[in-house]
């Protein structure tokens, strides 16, 4: 189990290896959950969308600066499903 400091600012640096672990990487966020007995849960925090932004984006309703290609749909997909949809 990892101890880690509290500064003045009550901040806290989570090392290298447990953002790892999260999945996340520089400029990514992670969320805070609280739990019952002072203890709190933290996950990466993953951009959600709805599919109905995904349509409007393929009928033209909203516009794109480039129209998505084949490929790029196939990497978003691939992205959603790995859980990295922030990347694309």
């Amino acid at each position: 189990m990892a101890s880690l400091a509290v500064t003045v600012k009550g901040q806290v640096t989570l090392k290298r290896d447990l953002l790892q672990h999260l999945g996340v990487e520089p400029g990514e966020r992670v969320e805070f959950e609280k739990l019952p007995g002072g203890e709190l849960r933290v996950r990466a925090a993953r951009p959600t969308g709805t599919i109905e932004g995904f349509l409007h984006a393929l009928d033209g309703k909203v516009k794109l600066k480039n129209p998505l290609t084949i490929e790029d749909m196939n990497d978003i997909t691939a992205a959603g499903w790995a859980g990295r949809l922030d990347e694309k």
